[in-house]
């Protein structure tokens, strides 16, 4: 569930990707030192650091946020497939499996009607899985990951992943306010004016829960403290409380007949 703390972050990390577009280690855009967080800067750093020409840009949440009317009902969406990463194929009375190993997944045999599941471990290799279902399918053994079941007369196999649906609980906007700390009205300006077009070329946000979250640009302002000259940039973000649940791709089918014919 994507939360301010997340969208603090997230903006930050967007922050410092403009500010220092070869990494870190490399030369900022302004050429000098910059101190990139998020949250309210300590006063007594702040100073210190201005004295020595190092700017500072914080990113910090507004108080209060605004509930977005949302249509009715709360219908979960897919938000992962979990495709699986393992493959079993079938060649006559033997299931061969492939891939890699990741959990969590599911492997399925119906061997003539009778269905055989295996829930995939974190220290499993594809050996180990194809001996754990050779355990359970009577009459049948495996070397290494192909397992032979020579008394077959139809064999289906099935890997299934482990998605994740989401919905929404209530949508609300907060503002997130960026802000540039610097010891020059040069440095403030070209840094607010990179921050300002640089997080306005894509709305879009990618959060945790991947429900659909907008940053929008909303106002700006200036000022000046002493010796620090400051940048307010203000953006609203548009996003999701929400609740996540692990959605099993199916792998065993079930079939219900039910016979209504009635008497004459």
């Amino acid at each position: 569930m994507a939360d301010p703390s997340e969208i603090l972050n997230v903006i930050a990390a967007q922050v410092a990707a403009i500010v220092y577009p070869n990494g870190t280690s490399s030369a900022s855009i302004s050429g000098t030192a910059l101190n990139v967080y998020a949250g309210w800067p300590v006063h007594s750093v702040l100073n210190t650091d201005i004295l020595a020409g190092t700017s500072h840009i914080s990113v910090f949440p507004l108080d209060g946020e605004q509930k977005i009317p949302t249509a009715l009902g709360r219908p979960y969406r897919e938000v992962e497939s979990g495709d699986p990463t393992i493959v079993a194929t079938v060649s006559d009375s033997s299931v061969t499996l492939s891939g890699t190993v990741s959990t969590p997944q599911n492997v399925y045999l119906l061997v003539d009607g009778t269905g055989y599941h295996y829930a995939v471990q974190s220290d499993d290799t594809l050996t180990t899985i194809a001996t754990a279902m050779s355990t359970l399918i009577p009459a049948a053994s495996n070397v290494d990951a192909v397992i032979s079941i020579p008394q077959a007369i139809e064999i289906i196999a099935r890997v299934g992943g482990v998605g994740s649906q989401a919905r929404e609980l209530r949508r609300q906007t907060k503002e997130f306010m960026v802000t540039v700390w610097a010891p020059t009205t040069a440095l403030r300006d070209s840094l607010g004016s990179a921050l300002d077009s640089g997080l306005s070329i894509n709305s879009n946000l990618q959060l945790s829960d991947n429900l659909p979250a907008f940053m929008i640009y909303s106002r700006s302002m200036f000022s000046r403290d002493t010796q620090i000259y400051r940048r307010d940039i203000v953006f609203s973000v548009n996003y999701a409380t929400s609740q996540t649940l692990s959605a099993p791709q199916v792998v065993a089918p079930v079939i219900s007949i039910n016979d209504y014919t009635q008497p004459h």
